[in-house]
This record gives C-alpha cells, sequence and structure tokens, in this order.
C-alpha cells in the first residue's frame, strides 16, 4: 500500500513535469509548444502550429496515461507513459540537432534550455514511480491458496521411519503408525504352559473315579489250570 502511494505520487509528479515542459522554452528561445508533432517524423520546420497539434500533444496523453495507471495501480501504463515522454523527447532533440547541426548548451540561451530539461526529468520520474509501485494484488492466487489445506507437517521420506505425532524430539517416538494401537486381549486365564501357572495334581478320590459306582465293571474269571 504504501509502495502504491509513494509510486504514484511520484509518478503523477513526473506527468506535472512533463506536461509544464512545452510552456517553457526548449532550444534557442523557442518553447515546446512552437514545435508541431509531425516535424519529429519530417523535420524541424519554423511554422508555428496550434496548442493541440504541438509537442504538448504527447505529453498531455502521456500524463492521462499516467493518471489512468494510478487508479488501476498498473505500473506496466504507468511505465509507459514515461517511455512515450521519453521517446518523443529524444527523437526532438535528434530532429533538433539535424537541423541546427548539433546541439549545444549554452548559458545564454543559445543552446537547449530548461524546456528539455523538463521533460526529460518528467520521463524519468514516471518510470522511477512505476518501479516504486507494488502493482495490484493478485486476490486469485491468495484465495486459493487460503482455500487449500495447509499440511502443519511435512511427510517423511522414504528412508524414514513414519511415526506419528511427529515431535521436535531426537529419536522415535513412542507411536509408529497414524492408526490408534491396538487393544489388550481380555483376561483369558493362566497360561497352561506357565510352569508358574500350571495346576498342581490332584490326589485321585473314589468319586473321580469316572467309571460307574453302582455297576462296577466284573473282572474276567480266572482262566482254569492246564493239566499236563
Amino acid at each position: 500500500m504504501i509502495r502504491n502511494v509513494l509510486g504514484s505520487l511520484v509518478a503523477l509528479a513526473g506527468a506535472a513535469s512533463a506536461v509544464l515542459s512545452p510552456f517553457r522554452d526548449w532550444y534557442a528561445g523557442r518553447a515546446g509548444q512552437d514545435y508541431r508533432v509531425e516535424d519529429l517524423f519530417g523535420g524541424i520546420t519554423a511554422a508555428e502550429p496550434g496548442v493541440l497539434v504541438s509537442m504538448l500533444l504527447p505529453f498531455l496523453g502521456a500524463a492521462l496515461l499516467v493518471i489512468v495507471g494510478v487508479v488501476l495501480r498498473s505500473r506496466l501504463v504507468v511505465a509507459l507513459a514515461g517511455l512515450v515522454v521519453l521517446g518523443f523527447t529524444i527523437l526532438w532533440m535528434v530532429r533538433q540537432g539535424q537541423a541546427a547541426g548539433s546541439l549545444v548548451v549554452a548559458g545564454d540561451g543559445s543552446g537547449l534550455q530548461v524546456g528539455v530539461v523538463n521533460a526529460l526529468a518528467g520521463g524519468l520520474l514516471m518510470l522511477i514511480g512505476a518501479l516504486l509501485m507494488s502493482g495490484r494484488a493478485r486476490r486469485g492466487r491468495r484465495s486459493r491458496r487460503e482455500r487449500e489445506p495447509v499440511e502443519p507437517y511435512a511427510a517423511p521420506g522414504p528412508d524414514q521411519v513414519d511415526t506419528w505425532p511427529p515431535t521436535q524430539e531426537p529419536g522415535m517416538s513412542v507411536q509408529t503408525s497414524p492408526w490408534p494401537e491396538p487393544e489388550v486381549d481380555p483376561y483369558t486365564g493362566p497360561d497352561p504352559h506357565d510352569p508358574r501357572t500350571r495346576p498342581s495334581p490332584r490326589t485321585q478320590h473314589p468319586e473321580d473315579d469316572p467309571r460307574d459306582p453302582v455297576h462296577p465293571p466284573h473282572r474276567p474269571p480266572p482262566a482254569p489250570p492246564t493239566q499236563g
């Protein structure tokens, strides 16, 4: 925001300097508004043009571009206005040098004068203002980033253990899986294979005899002795 305000002020100052320059002397006591725009393409003449077809015309157009660029916060439009001012000023200097044989800077006013300085300074201020401006904020990308879920931690690499939760402490965490730990199986009694929990042998009692106590099994009769 501050950059846009500062850049806009610098660009507007450059536009004001460029618009003011045609009303001041450019070369040998001749004002910028006394040069026709078409003289820049066909050669400098002594014809007196109207104000709307003089050097004031491109500078007014550049000032309007600066205003549009400031309103839209467009750096490209402001920079384009600065290039227009510098381009027309440099083209005029080339044509004036061809007409006069050379361009000189003299203290008696017979050479380049303050109007040219105002035009060049105005174009440079426009470019500086465009560089200072931050431009329009890209709301589309910002809103898209806000809608996307942000992962607080990056995924571990293939050579690292997938620990959860992530911790800044050295070493592996207690839990090594994102899923809950399995519950312990319910108690099913002592282990029969564990000698510490194996039951001691019990004494056999008659009531523990699995045979029928009412009808005990009969023993087979003894075999008769053999006579020899």
